[in-house]
């Protein structure tokens, strides 16, 4: 008689870095599912991973955008399940060389890691939909690759503001059939940080059987 497999629980707190890869080649090998967090340069990526994670030094932060250059990749106690920090992308101060270099090991993740499983797309809610995100979006799209997208630095609006950027989004993306959901996300007041958490544990779960 088969039962009801358990509720999967992910300790976020328990995440530490595994390694840093400055290309797909160095990267650990593809023994976990991996939920990659991929966005512009300043839009607030490894804060957001460090909100979920309840960490302020995990992922590595700066006031200058476009400090990570490497794919940094962070496990949780679940032994199967990774969240991995991509190149941010975009930043004009970044030199043209430099830039085709990450822009070339970010296709490479995103193309070619089997075991990617979801994409979470960081985007700054007052600069929402770039020519960035919407290749990203593009592809996800195209590939059928599950997408949460998180709205950062919500707080810098008033709720209504950003409600109605919210709406915007969502609306904008109706024809984009893979996506998991849009939130409204602040890594400094916690908003959304707890609904981003459940919405991981949630794709895991179909993607998983817990363990007994």
């Amino acid at each position: 008689m088969s039962s009801e497999p358990k509720p999967l629980t992910l300790s976020f707190n328990s995440a530490r870095f595994l390694q840093s890869a400055s290309k797909l080649s160095n990267s650990p090998a593809e023994t976990e599912i991996e939920i990659a967090f991929a966005g512009r340069s300043n839009a607030g990526k490894s804060s957001a991973i460090n909100a979920l994670c309840n960490n302020k030094k995990l992922a590595r932060t700066s006031k200058t955008p476009g400090r990570t250059q490497l794919i940094n990749f962070f496990s949780l106690s679940e032994p199967r399940v990774r969240l991995v920090d991509l190149p941010g992308y975009g930043y004009a101060k970044v030199s043209l060389d430099l830039k085709e270099a990450w822009g070339q090991h970010l296709d490479d993740y995103l193309q070619n890691r089997a075991c990617l499983s979801a994409l979470v797309l960081i985007m700054d809610i007052r600069k929402p939909l770039t020519d960035f995100d919407r290749m990203l979006l593009d592809w996800s799209h195209r590939s059928q690759m599950p997408t949460l997208i998180l709205l950062t630095k919500a707080d810098k609006l008033k709720r209504g503001a950003a409600k109605q950027v919210y709406f915007k989004v969502v609306k904008e993306l109706e024809e984009h059939d893979a996506i998991l959901s849009v939130q409204l996300f602040s890594s400094t007041s916690k908003d959304g940080v707890e609904a981003c958490r459940q919405s991981i544990i949630a794709f895991c779960q179909s993607r998983l059987i817990a363990p007994e």
